[in-house]
C-alpha cells in the first residue's frame, strides 16, 4: 500500500496550500483528475489500513465544500482515454477489498453526500465468508444502491510472483464469481498491493478490463498508459485534511519513456528516469523524494529528467515522488504537479 512521504513531501508542499485557496484559478476544462482509495473505515486497531471515522467525515466535507468535483471513476476513465474534457479539480473516491466497515461505516456517509464510489474486491474472501468482509448479500445491496464494483484478483495474490497463467486463472475465477453474484464483468482491475509487471499488465488488457489502477500516488492522465493509472491512498498516519487537499488540487508531469519499466527491480537502486512534454515547466523545479531518503539527487537534461538515489530501495516496497509547482501566466498558483512511482526490490 502506498502513502506520500510526510517528513520530507508534506513539511515542503503544504504552506503551498494557504496560497492555493487564495489564488485557485476559476474552473475550467481539465484533462486529467485524481483518484483517492480507502481500506477500512473506524477500524482503529488497524491504523496501516484504517481512516477514522473523524478523519472520513472531514474529507467527505471538504470533497463537498472544497469546490471539487466528484465523479463516478467510470466517467473519469472513459473521457481520459478518450481525451475529452473534464472540469478542473475532478476526483473519484475508490476502496479496496470490500470490508464490512466500507458497507457499515462509509457506504451510508457516502450516499449521504451522494458520492459515487467504486468497490475493489477480491472475491475468494467474500465466498469464504471471511470474518471482517462484507458478503455477497451486502454486495448487492451496494450495488442496488449505485456502488460501481472493479476486481482485485481471486484470491488477491502478489501479482508479480505468480505466473501469467495462474495471474489468468486469477481473474477468470473472480470474472466467474462476479458474473454469478453481481450479474456483472467487472471493467476495472486494481492491482493487490499495487504490484505487477510489464506482462501482467498487459494481460489485464487482453483480460477485457477497460483500466488497471495501482497504488502509487499521481494524477490520471491522457499520457499514461490506461493499466497503469495512479490513486493517492489514505490512512491514519496519512490522512490529513492537507494532504488530501494537495491531492484533489494536483495536476500532473505528463511523462513518457519512463525507465526501468518494470517496478520489479532488477537492479537497485533503479536507474529513474523520465520525459517530461514540452509545454511543462520549468523544469529545474522538479524535486524527487525517495521512500526513506527525503530529496534525492535530479538531473535535468532538457525534458530529460534523470533521478539518482544515494543507496539501494529496501524492504517490502519502495516509491519515489516528483513534484514541481504549477505556474499559470508564469505565476506559481499553489498547486502542484506529481508523479508518482512504486519499486519491488528482489530480495
Amino acid at each position: 500500500m502506498v502513502f506520500g512521504f510526510r517528513q520530507s513531501v508534506m513539511r515542503i508542499l503544504t504552506w503551498a496550500l494557504l496560497i492555493m485557496m487564495v489564488t485557485l484559478p476559476l474552473a475550467r476544462a481539465a484533462d486529467h483528475a485524481t483518484v483517492i482509495m480507502y481500506h477500512r473505515f473506524g477500524e482503529d486497531w488497524l491504523p496501516s489500513t484504517n481512516t477514522t471515522l473523524e478523519q472520513f467525515d472531514a474529507h467527505l466535507n471538504e470533497l463537498a465544500t472544497g469546490g471539487y468535483r466528484v465523479l463516478p471513476l467510470s466517467e473519469i476513465t472513459a473521457k481520459i482515454i478518450a481525451g475529452e474534457p473534464l472540469p478542473d479539480r475532478a476526483v473519484a473516491i475508490t476502496v479496496d477489498d470490500a470490508f464490512i466497515s466500507f458497507y457499515e461505516e462509509a457506504w451510508p456517509r457516502l450516499k449521504a453526500y451522494d458520492f459515487p464510489v467504486t468497490l475493489f474486491v477480491a472475491t475468494q474472501a467474500i465466498d469464504r465468508e471471511l470474518k471482517g468482509y462484507a458478503t455477497w448479500d451486502q454486495l448487492r445491496q451496494l450495488q442496488a444502491e449505485g456502488v460501481e464494483f472493479g476486481s482485485q484478483s481471486n484470491s488477491h495474490p502478489h501479482m508479480h510472483t505468480i505466473d501469467l497463467a495462474s495471474a489468468r486463472q486469477e481473474i477468470e475465477i473472480s470474472n466467474q464469481r462476479f458474473v454469478e453474484e453481481l450479474g456483472i464483468k467487472p471493467s476495472f482491475f486494481a492491482y493487490p498491493y499495487g504490484e505487477y509487471t510489464p506482462e501482467i499488465r498487459d494481460l489485464m488488457r487482453e483480460m477485457g478490463f477497460s483500466a488497471a489502477f495501482g497504488q502509487h500516488s499521481g494524477v490520471m492522465h491522457q499520457t499514461q498508459n490506461p493499466f497503469e493509472f495512479p490513486r493517492f491512498a489514505f490512512n491514519e498516519n496519512y490522512g490529513e485534511i492537507s494532504r488530501l487537499q494537495l491531492a484533489a488540487n494536483a495536476l500532473p508531469i505528463p511523462a513518457t519513456d519512463i525507465l526501468p519499466e518494470s517496478m520489479v527491480l532488477e537492479n537497485n537502486p533503479p536507474l529513474y528516469g523520465f520525459t517530461v512534454a514540452e509545454d511543462i515547466g520549468p523544469l529545474n523545479r522538479i524535486a524527487c523524494f525517495a521512500s526513506g531518503m527525503g530529496k534525492v539527487a535530479t538531473t535535468v537534461l532538457g525534458q530529460r529528467i534523470e533521478v539518482r538515489l544515494p543507496k539501494a530501495i529496501t524492504g517490502t516496497r519502495g516509491r519515489i515522488n516528483c513534484t514541481m509547482p504549477y505556474f499559470q501566466n508564469g505565476k506559481e498558483t499553489g498547486r502542484w504537479r506529481w508523479l508518482g512511482s512504486q519499486w519491488l526490490p528482489i530480495n
